[in-house]
């Protein structure tokens, strides 16, 4: 099993990077593909999913993340692409404190996860989690939520970020992710949401 995978940031997209090592370009699905800069060199921790037909690699920034992907793929209904976007939808701590509180108001709003699969999250990973020593990351999570816009800022600027990586300057970025945040309906949108609502403003102006 491939456990990381240490090269040049090649390129990245919406939904993955591209890492060269060796002389050869990994495709790594990401819950945040703008942590790194193309050009820099990092290491990302990665899961290999083997099927009949494809192979695919996910990765993370830190194993953690890595390790929390690995306990929410254990849960019943819970695939690949839905376990991503449950990381990429905020930060690993404010899941893992929804899960310990049971916040199945917080848990449905995750891309794909619906109110039974909500229900066997808190089922299957209440207590895994507190085994796993999350606890310490529970209590970091208290502090976002004593600051309602802590969490709010945390995605916003890695919607920043991605524009910059796009080419934008650092003024844009933040007048795009400014006019973005002002037009969301939805609750807790996710980085993907921001980036694609602030170019759609973007454009607009």
């Amino acid at each position: 099993m491939i456990d990381y995978i240490r090269g040049q940031i090649a390129y990245h997209s919406l939904d993955a990077v591209v890492v060269e090592a060796a002389g050869v370009g990994y495709r790594i699905f990401c819950p945040h593909p703008f942590h790194w800069q193309e050009g820099e060199t990092a290491q990302v921790f990665t899961h290999h999913v083997v099927r009949e037909d494809s192979q695919s690699l996910y990765g993370f920034k830190t194993f953690d993340e890595r390790d929390l992907f690995r306990l929410l793929l254990e849960v019943s209904g819970i695939g690949p692409k839905v376990a991503l976007a449950a990381i990429g939808s905020g930060s690993p701590t404010a899941l893992v404190e929804a899960v310990q509180r049971e916040d199945l108001h917080f848990l449905t709003k995750l891309p794909g996860v619906g109110k039974k699969t909500a229900q066997r999250l808190i089922l299957d990973l209440k207590d895994k989690l507190e085994k796993a020593g999350w606890s310490s990351l529970i209590t970091g999570a208290k502090g976002v939520e004593s600051n309602p816009g802590g969490m709010k800022s945390v995605v916003s600027q890695e919607a920043i970020d991605a524009l910059m990586a796009l080419g934008y300057n650092e003024a844009e970025a933040e007048t795009a992710v400014h006019l973005a945040g002002e037009s969301f309906e939805e609750e807790n949108p996710s980085v993907d949401d921001w980036i694609r609502k602030a170019l759609q403003v973007s454009m607009k102006a």
